[in-house]
């Protein structure tokens, strides 16, 4: 799981070894297949008009930022731990929370960068406005935080255990 300090990512060995493995395959073959992808497309004639050449560089673009962003992140790496399984809300770990108190109302979500994000949970980065409400409180704390109106809410931490994938 990750927790971004400063310029620092907190990762698993896990995560670390799963975005090490994406930067590779992005950059090798699949820098590989969209080269051959817009050298096909060019063949094809007027660069103007041929939507198969603007896709696979539009494509090329979006691959080449996510490297950047990979190389960056691996970069400014620390590879740690998964969270202790203490009760103590922090990256990495699947948080539910009550809203007002209301523990008809709760919410179940992974508090971790969005390098996690996933269809299985929602994910909630540390920096969000709820992430940062609960993160460092413990099972039973009631705590507040700055919704994106300016307006303050509270919930209640039920549950906090590490995530396991």
């Amino acid at each position: 799981m990750t927790q971004t300090s400063d310029n620092v990512t907190w990762l698993t060995q896990e995560a670390y070894d799963q975005l090490k493995a994406e930067l590779e395959y992005l950059s090798g073959p699949a820098r590989t297949e969209i080269s051959k992808k817009i050298e096909a497309a060019r063949e094809e004639g007027d660069l103007r008009e041929n939507g198969g050449y603007h896709a696979a560089k539009e494509e090329q673009g979006k691959q080449e930022l996510r490297v950047r962003q990979l190389q960056q992140l691996l970069l400014n790496a620390k590879v740690g731990e998964a969270p202790a399984d203490d009760g103590i809300v922090e990256p990495g770990m699947v948080v539910t929370v009550a809203f007002d108190g209301d523990e008809d109302d709760t919410i179940t979500f992974l508090l971790a960068s969005r390098e996690y994000a996933s269809a299985d949970i929602e994910t909630y980065s540390p920096q969000s406005p709820l992430g940062t409400g609960v993160n460092g409180h413990k099972v039973g704390d009631e705590c507040e935080y700055e919704l994106p109106n300016g307006k303050m809410a509270s919930v209640t931490v039920l549950e906090a255990k590490p995530y396991r994938s």
